[in-house]
């Protein structure tokens, strides 16, 4: 990775890997139609299948910090970028070292003296002092790093410009969009007209939150409560995001399943409760389309996508309109 004018951390090297590298780093960019720029090291991560594209690849707690850092700290930066530099750079923190030949080090590999410009102020559960080491202080300084060099504008050109600008390659670049796209694009499947997640803002809310860990009482309108959600704080914080006139829910999914309007299942769409009567009305989703349901399941799981084959069959339900 680079910093704008001076180097600022060069990926995971290809020196470790000799000739072989070389060809490899060839190969690469030829691939990604980038041939003319193999004088920049691509990372371990660069080479790394970029099958399992999809969120599923993406350890829950480096899915979680790529999805809080990057609305919290740039307005016109999305995830989905912010998880694919950490894809391209060490798989998500998953290289053997995380430290390159150039001596950039850590899971978005920087090198120090660039990482010192954007560590603060440190992040919530970050290291203190700040360190390109620890994963959260390393995902939120590319954040800032990626807003301070052009993604606050939100434009495709501001978007280049900041990506461009960690790693100064056309090479680069394309395969971190490519790969954001494919996270990006991730979404439940189904026929329903309206199942695409950016449809509808309770949906588009509490999909924001996948990878957030299941916290028994956890969140909220605000979603900061014990750092997670059970199922209802999901749904709380998912529909007072998610509507405009800021509807703040019952705490529990008892509560959750006499607000709003009664709406039978044929009449579903995305943003619509589903309370189940799973241990006494126990649990309520967020409908998403395509016979889909976001919830926060039980301790251990975390927001996630699921398939609702089954639940009809098994469990009384509750379907509330409250957008």
């Amino acid at each position: 990775m680079k910093k704008p004018a001076v180097a600022a951390g060069v990926g995971i090297g290809t020196a470790a890997f000799a000739l072989v590298g070389v060809l490899v780093l060839f190969i690469a960019a030829v691939a990604n139609g980038a041939a003319g720029h193999q004088e920049e090291q691509q990372t371990d991560g660069s080479q790394i299948s970029m099958q399992g594209g999809q969120v599923g690849d993406i350890p829950p707690k480096m899915l979680t910090l790529y999805r809080q850092a990057a609305p919290a700290t740039c307005r016109g930066l999305d995830w989905s970028v912010l998880a694919a530099i950490g894809k391209v750079e060490t798989n998500h923190a998953r290289h053997p070292t995380m430290r390159s030949s150039a001596g950039a080090v850590g899971p978005m590999q920087f090198l120090p003296a660039t990482f010192t410009g954007y560590a603060y102020p440190v992040p919530a559960g970050g290291a203190d002092p700040p360190t390109p080491w620890d994963a959260t202080d390393a995902v939120w300084a590319a954040a800032r790093m990626l807003c301070a060099n052009g993604a606050k504008t939100g434009t495709s050109s501001g978007l280049y410009k900041a990506i461009y600008s960690y790693n100064h390659a056309d090479w680069y670049v394309q395969k971190v969009l490519a790969q954001a796209k494919s996270y990006a694009a991730v979404q439940p499947s189904g026929t329903d007209s309206d199942t695409a997640l950016a449809s509808n803002a309770i949906v588009q809310a509490a999909y924001s939150q996948l990878g957030v860990p299941y916290v028994w009482g956890g969140g909220g309108i605000n979603g900061q409560s014990g750092g997670g959600f059970d199922c209802s704080g999901l749904t709380s914080y998912a529909v007072y995001q998610g509507t405009g006139h800021k509807v703040a829910l019952p705490r529990t999914s008892q509560g959750q399943r006499h607000v709003g309007t009664s709406v039978p299942r044929e009449e579903m769409r995305p943003g619509d409760l589903i309370v189940f009567n799973r241990h006494n009305w126990g649990h309520v989703g967020i409908y998403a389309g395509g016979n889909r349901m976001i919830d926060t399941p039980k301790p251990g799981k975390a927001v996630e996508v699921i398939s609702l084959a089954g639940y009809w069959e098994q469990y009384a339900w509750d379907i509330r309109r409250v957008g």
